[in-house]
């Protein structure tokens, strides 16, 4: 995006009061104004809570306040998240570019990264190869990249679109050496390292068919569903996961993967019923929910 029209401070101003009340009227966090603000105008916190730009003459946008307004209208009316108005979300220590061809990186999926480095020093793998399987924006990939700092790191998606996301977030962040990607579906353009991965992270599709049509609508309208359908219950990528895995998995290695809520006790029980895997532990997210499983596989 590049800047269009010049926009005074009290133009701004004056559209940041109209987003907010229309944002409360369409019951939608007016915190949303001030972060677009931040990210579209480039105007800090204490600018916004102090309004002192009003008074400038000129205020610097990436795209005009008639398009700003457009986009505003879509998120109250057609529940366009705010994250795709920007191009961009927060996700850990990263300013990630996302589009409708990515999920928006959730701050609970954090936990996975910590999750795998506590898992990576307990069992000894902190470096080698690595997979983020459904990599999507690269959220994943670039938080394990910053962690493990001797690990290769092998980003998998089936959408070319996704794909395109994540490398450009990987440049953007320095890691495009260190994270390589793949087009493909799960495990299967990593062949040639059967048997050498460290360890394997995975935010799979876990939300059942009949569920995904009651999901919040920037959700349903706006997200892939390619990456939210699990199946009839939830649970077909899980299970191809915990199927396919201890081939690639060397001996040792950690198998982690998100889920959502009430599906822990039916991924525990498929873990061991595979008899590949020793040491499975479910953890919880900030909410309380089992929402994540780490195993590993036997030596």
């Amino acid at each position: 995006m590049i800047n269009q029209q010049p926009v005074t401070g009290l133009e701004l101003w004056q559209w940041r009061n109209e987003a907010i009340q229309s944002a409360i009227t369409h019951d939608i966090s007016p915190v949303e104004v001030d972060w677009l603000l931040q990210e579209i105008a480039g105007l800090d916190r204490l600018s916004l809570r102090l309004e002192s730009f009003k008074a400038w003459d000129k205020v610097q946008t990436q795209i005009s306040l008639a398009e700003l307004d457009q986009l505003w209208q879509r998120r109250l009316h057609d529940r366009l998240p705010v994250q795709y108005i920007a191009g961009v979300t927060p996700w850990r220590m990263f300013k990630l570019a996302v589009s409708s061809a990515v999920l928006i990186p959730r701050p609970e999926t954090e936990m996975l990264i910590d999750l795998a480095v506590a898992a990576a020093v307990s069992g000894g793998v902190q470096s080698g190869h690595w997979a983020d399987l459904g990599t999507g924006s690269g959220a994943i990939a670039l938080g394990l990249a910053e962690v493990l700092i001797n690990a290769t790191i092998h980003a998998v998606d089936f959408s070319p679109e996704a794909l395109a996301v994540a490398k450009t977030n990987a440049e953007n962040v320095g890691f495009g050496e260190q994270v390589k990607f793949y087009q493909s579906s799960w495990w299967e353009p990593l062949e040639s390292l059967k048997g050498q991965f460290s360890g394997m992270v995975s935010n799979p599709p876990y939300i059942p068919t009949d569920t995904v049509l009651t999901l919040q609508p920037e959700v349903l309208k706006h997200e892939p569903h390619l990456a939210l359908d699990g199946g009839a219950d939830g649970l077909d990528c899980i299970r191809h996961l915990i199927e396919v895995s201890p081939a690639y998995l060397r001996p040792g290695g950690v198998w982690l993967i998100e889920m959502m809520a009430g599906q822990a006790d039916i991924v525990r029980e498929l873990l061991e019923n595979k008899g590949h895997y020793c040491n499975i532990s479910i953890h919880r997210d900030l909410a309380g929910i089992e929402r994540f499983a780490v195993a590993y596989t036997t030596v």
